[in-house]
């Protein structure tokens, strides 16, 4: 398994953690009107909270190639910071291997 596949597996793993997180989130939301999520970057390790309007995370899950993730913890040979939000990043996957990765594993 080469590099892009490590990392698009680690990040689709932590998208499936946010997918049951977010089903959780969903029941106490209606208070807050936010959740949070593990952050979804490939570093296999990490376990950084990032709390964002339910809104905008089911916004990133439209797009395959999209990932919620700490500020800083962007691996720039595989994506690129696409937003700057309150409290976390999103990063888009290059297309090529990074993208298809991403969309095989949604």
């Amino acid at each position: 398994m080469n590099r892009a596949e490590r990392i698009g597996q680690n990040e689709a793993f932590f998208r499936q953690v946010n997918e049951r997180v977010h089903e959780v989130n969903e029941t106490f939301s209606v208070l807050t009107g936010t959740g949070d999520f593990v952050c979804e970057c490939g570093n296999a390790s990490c376990v950084d909270r990032i709390r964002m309007p339910m809104d905008s995370y089911r916004e990133l899950r439209e797009d395959p190639t999209l990932f919620a993730i700490v500020p800083g913890h962007e691996l720039p040979d595989v994506e690129d910071v696409v937003e700057e939000r309150d409290g976390y990043s999103v990063v888009r996957k290059h297309e090529g291997d990074p993208a298809e990765i991403a969309r095989d594993l949604r």
